[in-house]
């Protein structure tokens, strides 16, 4: 992007908007720092396309992984406490893997399956992009490898299941508008992040009160699993989570990364008798 223009670079990056499985976007981000003396050149000849006239999709559509560490605020814990679901924080409890197929982008709705009796919650996250290859990274390596940062919702169904199945369907991981680079972060440590929804604001926190920090993130997913260019880590949600509603606007906005505003329908598919064991254990 250079201002309201957009850089068309797909020749650059040979990638094809058709291909299946649709990983051009992983491909590029592992071959980002050989092509970047070309993305530039590109960038100098100004010729832009207006941001107004194109239909932004999800940065990574096929990340190798969507690794998210939970209760990593101290005040998200006491109110989810509150609500009898009690929880390790992130530096006892580690991280989880979430469906790549959750994954949508900033002009997509959020689709509510019809599961009756359940609340399902906004969570505003900082989405980490990977850069490179990695595996057991120190804290102090671990910054070399960030490709860049984005906006990410963290979208659960509430209830006592398994956390993946909770947050995995469809639509469920919202990221975008974009992936900022980290030249054009000036403190990771110290991002603002909000949520609204329908204009009314939920959640406000800092990437400064994280209870493991994204250095730490990172040395903790690499001491487990090889990260990939195009991995997101999703750094855990503050306080303030609550429930939405077909008909709602999500909008989530990161200092320095952007925003996205997103609708929220209600869906048709999704409805399983698994969902009803937590009604039928409190009935009983």
């Amino acid at each position: 992007m250079d201002g309201d223009g957009v850089i068309d670079i797909t020749d650059l990056a040979a990638v094809d908007p058709s291909q299946w499985p649709p990983v051009g976007m992983v491909q590029f981000i592992a071959r980002f720092g050989d092509l970047l003396p070309e993305v530039e050149a590109r960038r100098l000849q100004g010729v832009t396309l207006p941001l107004s006239q194109l239909r932004l999709e999800a940065p990574v559509r096929w990340p190798n992984k969507i690794i998210a560490f939970p209760a990593n605020y101290h005040e998200h814990i006491s109110e989810m406490r509150e609500n009898v679901i009690s929880q390790a924080n992130a530096k006892g409890q580690g991280f989880f893997l979430k469906a790549n197929s959750s994954i949508s982008g900033p002009a997509d709705p959020v689709v509510l399956p019809p599961v009756e009796g359940r609340e399902i919650h906004h969570e505003c996250e900082l989405g980490i992009v990977i850069g490179q290859r990695a595996r057991g990274l120190s804290r102090n390596k671990a910054r070399g490898v960030i490709f860049g940062f984005t906006c990410l919702l963290d979208m659960v169904i509430r209830g006592r299941e398994e956390r993946v199945m909770r947050k995995s369907y469809d639509t469920f991981c919202p990221i975008g508008p974009w992936i900022v680079t980290p030249d054009d972060v000036p403190d990771m440590n110290d991002l603002t992040m909000r949520l609204w929804v329908n204009g009314e604001q939920r959640q406000s926190a800092s990437t400064r009160d994280l209870i493991v920090d994204i250095p730490e993130m990172i040395a903790m997913s690499s001491a487990v699993c090889t990260l990939e260019p195009g991995d997101i880590i999703a750094t855990g949600t503050p306080a303030g989570v609550g429930p939405v509603r077909p008909g709602d606007t999500l909008s989530i906005e990161i200092s320095h990364i952007g925003r996205m505003d997103l609708r929220v329908e209600a869906g048709a598919v999704g409805a399983h008798p698994v969902w009803n064991a937590l009604k039928i254990a409190t009935l009983s």
